[in-house]
């Protein structure tokens, strides 16, 4: 801060009197040492100097108030330097104590030597100063001065070595002097994928398809490796996506993940057919358990390095393929003793020779399918495997197998007969499904021989057995209480009476599906109370029979029954109803629409609870509403089931306006057929006689004529 200069003349006059600084004061003269100096104008030279600088110090102009406010003693109690008076170098305190009217210092009194009698000599103006402040390096001061407050030289004080302070140090704090932020440390490289541990890639990898984990190894040669890792390809089934994935990157993934594969199912893959002699990936897997190569052309040496390599096999299937042998066989009687499943159905180079020597290798054998595979008219192997009796499975269709094969397999060559009962004496058999269709060398002989020896029984097929009547399925069907799957199909001579039988077994609460398909002589008096009993029927085929509107009528109320036990779906909720029942009823004569209309009304029925049924019935019926049918049942499925209750009105008004119209509407062709068919039965005019030879010309005229009764019929 600048001081204003204060000239000499203001203050001494031409004669050397001070002059006064205020008007009611004294006037008292220059003193030295406390001794007032009578005539200051005889002092010369460097006396008269030092007394003119003293008068100027204590001029009362020096106190008068600024514009501007100096940064020394404010009210705030901070602290600064304003200015420094030179002074006699007596003592390192003698200095400047700042202005005159400080509050801090001199509490409101002046202390210039020319004040009143009022004004404190120094002596006083100590005792009152709140604080001193002491410039120098001498002085003990609790914090020093900053480097540039501090004067060149302990002994002289200079304005001209402190520079003006804009604001006060003791001001600042402390962190914030000569301090600069850090800057954060740069956040390294972080690769999320790569510092996972392989473990977890490798579970992250399995939930995609083999065919996306195959178009991922083309991203890097490190994703490549990781792809073709053998822990994602434990198990390999080519059954969904044979036909989209090549069969480089096929034998890719076979090599490099050989020792690592326990499933493989190559079903399908006849892009292989070139690569089985030259890559010899066959030698690449040794750990298998379970082996498909169903519909693959592969050759007899490869079928046989698989089969040497893989002792651990419980699962093969060589289904149709020419290159197995029995010499395959062989290998896997001797090499694979762990075999519970084998499959060589449509094999032509197999037969019962070969299948003999694995059942006699292969003591866990459980399931044996061995389709069109010939020799089972010999009793030796059906003799093997009833000693063995660990068969659980046994597909035998379209064999030629015999009623003695078939009893030797049941009861053994020489049983012992049980004299009160009549039947042979043998342990029951483990048998749960066999299957005997189209074994037309079979009779009711061969069937009966079952009856009391297959408690175990759950699926039988006995589908296209000619010559079949109902007496073996009479005294059969009782004795099977777990029966659960049924085939009758194509079984000409069957009447009411065995499913009438089945009704009334013990095993009807459990049936599931059942086929009676072209069985022409069974109607609603055998269905009827078979529908009734079989609470847990889910597939009913009966095409090409004599049923009609009451059948169906029951499978409705039967699913009805069902879902009134079962939670209902409430409108508007996110579930959807699935498929309870299935049934096929095309080509059924005495089926109409009606029937029909019945079971879409039940499918969308709202009951009384407010819901709607969670199992509806899937119906296969006449060609000419199956479209009405199908555009029902996707409504129901997807939850409208408004949509569904218009459309079955509306379907059931128009096929009422069609049956008004007369035989033009949807029932004209069904009747126009059964009227050529009863025309037939009539002999023509010109044949000269009746149907059977018998009647005359006017009796056949006359049937004729009754034409329109048929029509309503």
């Amino acid at each position: 801060m600048e001081t204003q200069p204060v000239s000499i003349d203001s203050v001494v006059n031409p004669s050397g009197d001070v002059t006064p600084t205020s008007p009611t004061s004294p006037q008292v003269g220059p003193m030295e040492g406390g001794i007032p100096i009578e005539n200051p104008s005889r002092m010369k030279g460097r006396r008269r100097l030092f007394m003119g600088l003293k008068r100027i110090s204590s001029s009362s102009s020096l106190g008068r108030p600024r514009s501007g406010s100096s940064p020394g003693y404010r009210s705030g109690g901070k602290a600064s330097i304003s200015c420094i008076s030179l002074s006699s170098a007596g003592s390192p305190y003698d200095c400047s104590y700042g202005s005159s009217y400080s509050s801090e210092l001199s509490a409101g009194y002046s202390t210039a030597p020319t004040s009143g009698p009022s004004t404190p000599g120094p002596e006083a103006q100590l005792e009152h100063r709140a604080r001193v402040r002491v410039l120098g390096l001498e002085a003990p001061t609790s914090v020093a001065l900053p480097s540039e407050l501090r004067p060149s030289s302990p002994l002289c004080l200079t304005t001209t070595n402190i520079s003006e302070v804009e604001e006060d140090y003791f001001s600042k704090p402390h962190h914030a002097t000569n301090r600069k932020a850090k800057k954060a440390a740069p956040r390294p490289n972080f690769n999320f994928w790569n510092d996972l541990p392989a473990e977890i890639r490798m579970s992250v990898l399995r939930y995609l398809t083999p065919k996306e984990i195959v178009r991922c190894s083309h991203v890097s040669k490190s994703w490549n490796a990781m792809c073709f890792d053998g822990q994602l390809w434990s198990f390999l089934d080519t059954s969904d996506f044979y036909r989209d994935i090549p069969a480089t990157a096929l034998v890719n993934i076979i090599n490099s993940a050989g020792p690592f594969v326990r499933d493989l199912n190559l079903r399908g893959c006849v892009q292989l057919k070139e690569q089985w002699g030259t890559n010899n990936f066959a030698d690449a897997c040794r750990n298998l358990e379970n082996f498909s190569l169903e519909g693959t052309e592969i050759p007899r040496m490869a079928i046989h390095t698989f089969l040497l390599q893989n002792s651990g096999l419980i699962h093969v299937n060589l289904s149709g393929l020419p290159g197995a042998t029995n010499n395959a066989m062989k290998i896997i009687a001797q090499y694979c003793p762990k075999v519970e499943y084998l499959n060589i159905s449509w094999c032509k180079n197999i037969d019962t020779r070969g299948v003999l020597k694995v059942v006699e290798g292969c003591s866990k054998l459980r399931d044996l399918r061995a389709g069109e595979v010939l020799g089972w008219e010999n009793t030796t192997l059906a003799e093997e495997l009833f000693n063995r009796n660990t068969l659980e499975r046994l597909v035998l269709m379209h064999s030629d197998i015999s009623d003695e094969a078939l009893t030797t397999l049941v009861t053994g060559s020489e049983p012992d007969i049980d004299f009160l009962t009549g039947r042979p004496s043998v342990p029951p058999r483990k048998l749960k499904h066999l299957d005997l269709t189209r074994c037309r060398n079979l009779t009711d002989t061969g069937l009966k021989a079952l009856a009391y020896n297959v408690p175990e029984m759950e699926g039988l097929q006995l589908s296209k057995l000619t010559g079949i009547t109902d007496a073996p399925l009479l005294e059969l069907l009782p004795t099977m209480p777990k029966l659960t799957h049924l085939d009758l199909e194509e079984l000409e001579d069957l009447t009411n009476e065995p499913i009438t039988c089945l009704a009334n077994s013990s095993c009807a609460p459990w049936l599931k599906h059942l086929s009676i398909s072209y069985c022409e002589n069974i109607g609603d008096a055998g269905m009827l109370p078979l529908v009734k009993n079989a609470v847990r029927l889910e597939s009913l085929d009966m095409d090409n029979t004599r049923v009609s509107d009451l059948v169906l009528v029951e499978c409705a109320a039967n699913l009805r029954d069902r879902n009134r036990v079962a939670r209902g779906i409430t409108a508007g909720s996110r579930e959807r109803p699935s498929v309870g029942m299935r049934v096929v009823a095309y080509d059924c004569a005495n089926v109409t629409w009606t029937s029909i209309r019945e079971v879409l009304s039940r499918n969308a029925e709202h009951t009384p609870k407010g819901t709607y049924p969670a199992q509806i019935l899937a119906l296969k019926c006449f060609y000419n509403y199956q479209p009405t049918v199908d555009e029902h049942t996707k409504r129901v499925m997807r939850g409208d089931f408004s949509a569904a209750l218009r459309l079955e009105r509306k379907w059931a008004e128009w096929m009422m306006l069609s049956e008004e119209a007369g035989a033009g509407g949807a029932g004209g062709r069904r009747r126009r057929r059964r009227a050529r068919e009863a025309m037939m039965m009539h002999a023509d005019e010109e044949d000269g006689g009746g149907f059977g030879g018998v009647g005359t010309q006017g009796r056949r005229r006359r049937a004729r004529s009754g034409g329109s009764g048929c029509v309503i019929m």
